[in-house]
């Protein structure tokens, strides 16, 4: 399956007032150094030509006296590729276009190394495009940044804004004076993130001694101190127990549908994602291949379904199915309902013997998710 069959990219009409994030034909290219580790073919001819003794001299001396033993590491034609570099253009997007409307919550997946962390960073003013238009709330991220940074949230799950060495409230209290926030908004949000977040028990805890998960909490709360429109969050639940991630994900859900707070989030984990957002971009090697519903998403590996199947000890025999395993009389098979219809299966599953019960749900998202992976890999 090739990445042009997967690609099944979506753009909605939004009416210019209504969108939030506004990305056309970006494309954002970097441009390193590398050291050659392996020398060219044409050199590694010349070398054999020039005979064994010059030859030799490509290779370790070793020399042995005794029992001591030394290796010279360095001959002189490694030494001479440390310093002979090459330099390599990276392109990390490469016209991606999408629009994000006002109050939507977004995913945006992609294996490691697609651009997900680049075009935040753009969004946010970090970064500029090499190429191609975006805009944010209406404004240019690269000219207006500090008026877009009034009504954007940013959290990086690897980073922090909490003063180590301070209680929590101290860094609140910092960014209420370096930001300007009026004293209504910044108690109303003070309360509201204490109450939802459970903040009490650690607003007066000093941010070292926070464990990871009170730590992102206390995080996200200081990015909504100043009530913004749209919050980017790239990885929010890294790394965070069961407990915390669901308190991460309940309030994400809560802000966005009670406040209308724009969300675009990026995370590996994609049963998050499925729960939390209503939309999923995927990026692949710097270009957006897909950009739709998640059903719209299974619908392209086709409509992969898992089922459980209880007996009295006998295993059925069904068609079309494969079995992924099964002991003490249960048995979980797989199938794929854009092949195999439902009430074809249902049919089987009654005509069979010896059922007892049967439990039918959606594959995984996050093995519809790796196989997309796997054929871009081969694509």
């Amino acid at each position: 399956m090739s990445k042009k069959e997967l690609t099944d990219t979506f753009q909605g009409a939004i009416a210019p007032k209504d969108i939030a994030v506004r990305m056309e034909s970006v494309s954002k290219t970097f441009t390193r150094w590398q050291r050659r580790d392996n020398i060219t073919q044409k050199e590694r001819v010349s070398g054999q030509e020039q005979g064994p003794k010059k030859q030799n001299a490509r290779e370790n001396v070793i020399e042995e006296t005794g029992a001591f033993r030394k290796e010279r590491m360095f001959s002189k034609d490694k030494r001479k590729r440390i310093f002979r570099q090459e330099k390599t253009t990276v392109t990390a997007l490469d016209n991606v276009s999408f629009q994000i409307g006002r109050g939507e919550f977004v995913a945006y997946a992609g294996p490691n190394g697609a651009g997900k962390s680049t075009t935040m960073k753009l969004l946010s003013g970090m970064l500029q495009p090499t190429s191609g238009d975006l805009s944010v709330l209406g404004m240019s991220p690269e000219k207006e940044r500090i008026a877009l940074m009034k009504k954007l949230g940013v959290l990086f799950g690897n980073r922090t804004e909490l003063w180590w060495d301070h209680p929590v409230i101290q860094s609140f209290a910092w960014k209420k004076v370096v930001w300007d926030i009026p004293d209504e908004m910044y108690r109303r949000n003070l309360d509201m993130v204490t109450e939802l977040l459970d903040m009490g028990e650690i607003r007066n805890t000093f941010a070292r001694e926070l464990s990871l998960g009170q730590r992102m909490r206390a995080d996200l709360a200081m990015m909504l101190l100043h009530s913004p429109e749209l919050i980017l969050l790239d990885e929010p639940t890294l790394g965070l127990d069961v407990v915390a991630k669901r308190q991460m994900i309940e309030f994400l859900k809560r802000i966005n549908r009670e406040e209308g707070v724009t969300i675009l989030v990026t995370s590996h984990d994609m049963d998050d994602l499925e729960e939390m957002a209503r939309r999923i971009l995927m990026i692949s090697d710097g270009k957006l291949a897909f950009d739709g519903s998640f059903d719209g998403l299974r619908d392209i590996t086709g409509n992969l379904t898992h089922f459980t199947v209880t007996t009295d000890g006998r295993m059925p025999e069904l068609e079309g199915c494969r079995l992924l395993g099964g002991k003490h009389g249960v048995f979980e098979f797989e199938v794929d309902l854009s092949g195999l219809s439902m009430k074809t299966l249902l049919g089987m599953l009654s005509r069979a013997e010896g059922i007892l019960d049967v439990e039918i749900r959606k594959a995984p998202i996050e093995q519809v998710i790796a196989q997309l992976y796997q054929a871009w890999k081969k694509a």
